[in-house]
């Protein structure tokens, strides 16, 4: 796995933690192509071979932004054909966010507007410093939000609601955001990232195929019919059957130990 991307940062953390940090804080982390192109290669990679990493945090450079969303900058004067090719980039790179087998854990410490936000939606749960502010703000730009946003955002804090935020394009409040059901929990700004940190471990210490086995059955038994739903959280649990980790699960725990998961 590559780690030297122009504007992502990435630590590894306890062998089996990826930390990922948008990495242009001098325009508050705003997507440019590069940074999708950079996205989508980490995150593609990801999907075919997470190697060690059991768990990704990801988070904003700086302390003002999480990312304020595309580079306006860059976008100014940009012809439709350029436009259209660049945000077919924009779309792969989330896309391959939302498909990847690791869980994703936002550490949302500043801004998410825009894209920003979208990653926040794109991530599997968050958690925001109390000075963190959200907004979809696309149809005040004469466009709308375009890589999961209108899809992502219902499921999250349920239709009507979205509409107000998308429709409105007004921001709102980390507060507001935990009520709403878009973040899991606010924390001080100091503390934000110790508390991520404390999530993520949590996941890593887990059994990784387990794990990986039921973010799909959820993502994937989500929007079908329950029936069809049951099916796939089996098809996923059998696949634990055959591995070393569940015996070291059980045996770990008639043994009053903690378990060591190798991913096997």
């Amino acid at each position: 796995m590559r780690t030297d991307f122009q504007t992502l940062k990435l630590e590894t953390i306890d062998g089996h933690m990826l930390l990922v940090t948008l990495n242009r804080p001098e325009v508050a982390n705003a997507f440019n192509t590069q940074m999708a192109r950079d996205l989508y290669e980490l995150f593609a990679a990801l999907r075919i071979d997470a190697e060690d990493v059991r768990c990704i945090l990801l988070t904003g450079a700086g302390g003002r932004a999480f990312c304020a969303g595309g580079d306006l900058k860059e976008r100014n004067g940009m012809s439709d054909e350029v436009w259209a090719k660049q945000h077919a980039l924009f779309e792969q790179a989330f896309y391959a966010i939302m498909d990847c087998p690791v869980p994703i854990v936002a550490a949302v410490n500043g801004a998410a507007y825009a894209g920003g936000c979208e990653l926040v939606l794109a991530s599997d749960f968050a958690y925001a410093a109390a000075t963190a502010r959200f907004a979809l703000t696309e149809t005040s730009l004469g466009i709308m939000p375009g890589v999961g946003g209108t899809q992502n955002l219902p499921r999250a804090v349920g239709l009507r609601r979205a509409k107000e935020i998308i429709l409105t394009a007004r921001p709102f409040s980390a507060e507001e955001a935990l009520a709403w059901g878009m973040v899991n929990k606010v924390v001080a700004p100091e503390a934000l990232m110790a508390e991520a940190t404390a999530a993520a471990r949590a996941i890593c210490a887990n059994a990784p195929i387990a794990v990986r086995q039921a973010k799909r059955a959820m993502n994937a038994g989500f929007d079908v019919d329950l029936k069809t739903a049951l099916a796939i959280e089996v098809e996923a649990y059998n696949r634990m059957v055959p591995t070393e980790d569940r015996l070291e699960g059980i045996r770990a725990f008639n043994e009053k130990r903690k378990p060591q998961f190798k991913g096997r």
